[in-house]
């Protein structure tokens, strides 16, 4: 009973780990469907301890493996039976298969995230191009594709918005908007309001 103890905590460090590697990414959209947007950035803290997370969840993964293929001896067998003589599910490769693969969608998240977030793609009547104007923002918090669509989906739900062009490898977000209609300060606002800092860029 002790090595089916051992394999279940391993296969529980393992999705653990999995899940805080993505939590930076997961927060954005769980806030997003709750409707407390503001939340969204609360675990972008955690995006620089990334690729250390990812490291122990493989590395955890190999031992639980090594652990279950590895030769048994009789007595380890024999210990790891039921009194029906069948191996405890705990212990068998489907359900460590099933762990690895929940652990790999996990750490694979930021990559498919923007999956889930709704189109917010719509048509926009340009009445006079001279009142549509550029602006850049600088945005401090986001860590994956999610970030960018929760940003994205915000701005839009604005009036006169054109474009928005959100990128969280740049730390920014490029926005056209008619002038008639909304104002730096409500774009300033609208990203404010997913958690992130929104910076507004001026040319000198």
């Amino acid at each position: 009973m002790k090595k089916q103890s051992k394999t279940g905590k391993w296969a529980g460090a393992s999705i653990l780990s999995a899940i805080a590697a993505s939590l930076c990414c997961i927060t954005p959209l769980l806030a997003l469907i709750s409707g407390a947007s503001g939340a969204a950035s609360t675990f972008s803290w955690m995006e620089p301890l990334r690729p250390y997370l990812i490291a122990i969840t493989i590395l955890v993964l190999a031992f639980a493996w090594y652990q279950l293929l590895k030769p048994k001896s009789k007595e380890d067998i024999d210990c790891n039976c039921e009194e029906d003589g069948k191996t405890p599910f705990m212990q068998t490769k489907l359900f460590l298969g099933l762990v690895t693969a929940f652990s790999f969608l996990m750490l694979t998240f930021p990559y498919y995230s923007n999956i889930f977030y709704p189109s917010n793609d719509k048509t926009v009547i340009i009445e006079n191009k001279a009142d549509v104007l550029t602006k850049e923002f600088k945005i401090e918090g986001m860590t994956c594709t999610g970030c960018e669509e929760h940003v994205n989906l915000k701005v839009n739900e604005l009036k006169g918005i054109v474009n928005v062009n959100t990128s969280y490898e740049k730390g920014n977000t490029i926005i056209e908007y008619d002038k008639t209609k909304t104002n730096e300060i409500e774009l300033e606002k609208a990203i404010n309001s997913t958690g992130y800092k929104a910076i507004l860029q001026t040319k000198e």
